[in-house]
């Protein structure tokens, strides 16, 4: 896979297809493989006449991994999006995230609203506002010596996740710790750029889709039927919807 460096940092990512393009950012411990290649998006794009873009979050897959908890502050993270296009040599892009990638997306088109033509929030809802990303016992579960030392069930779960991806766990700890930033309604209410905001209607981790869409200015919910927050990501239902999206004129 082709590389590039923000700085310090080495970003790992893939780049296929032609058309416009839709730069996909993967949510904790995954990467863009798990998130985006085996669950097809990337085929459904390029099938679809886009160009599909989608890179490792730094600390995650073949990027660079970093220890420090700071280096994970969202700012940082979506600074490797904007990185990612100047690299590319692309001035505007739609941009889909899904889970903590919503969140860098979210904080790109903030940061970057120039940059952006339209929005895929995946994963998370109202918690983008309300919520401080993932708990300290998530973190602790990581940095745990094995998996049965950790007896919470749900950092359990993000820790065997994790060993399955075959992640740096050292690393995804310092990203718990560093990326847990939050938009206020008002920064919420600065992004214009035209947004769907899509949760499985059986998730219970990222909020209401339909609280954080009547925040945006050209926000929308989409409610990804009978789904979780771990079986949202590759639904069909929810493909269509974003092509479908991506197809309108913005």
């Amino acid at each position: 896979m082709p590389r590039f460096s923000n700085g310090p940092v080495e970003i790992d990512y893939l780049d296929e297809g032609e058309g416009d393009p839709t730069v996909l950012v993967h949510g904790f411990a995954s990467t863009k493989e798990i998130n985006w290649v085996f669950p097809g998006w990337v085929t459904t794009l390029r099938r679809a006449g886009r160009r599909a873009i989608a890179l490792d979050n730094r600390g995650h897959g073949a990027s660079s991994k970093l220890y420090d908890p700071d280096l994970y502050h969202s700012d940082r993270m979506a600074d490797d999006v904007r990185a990612l296009l100047d690299h590319l040599g692309i001035a505007r892009a739609d941009v889909m995230g899904y889970s903590m990638g919503t969140r860098i997306a979210a904080f790109f088109a903030l940061a970057h609203p120039q940059r952006l033509r339209r929005a895929i929030f995946g994963g998370l809802g109202f918690r983008l506002v309300e919520g401080v990303g993932l708990p300290e016992n998530i973190a602790a579960a990581l940095e745990a010596p094995s998996l049965s030392a950790v007896r919470d069930p749900a950092a359990a779960m993000f820790r065997l996740f994790a060993e399955q991806t075959k992640s740096d766990l050292r690393a995804l700890a310092a990203c718990v710790r560093g990326s847990r930033q939050t938009l206020t309604r008002e920064q919420v209410a600065q992004i214009e750029a035209p947004v769907l905001v899509a949760v499985g209607t059986k998730d219970d981790v990222a909020g209401s889709a339909q609280g954080l869409a009547a925040l945006l200015p050209r926000g929308r919910a989409f409610d990804i039927p009978g789904r979780d927050h771990m079986l949202a990501v590759g639904d069909r239902v929810f493909k269509a919807a974003v092509l479908d999206f991506l197809a309108e004129q913005p």
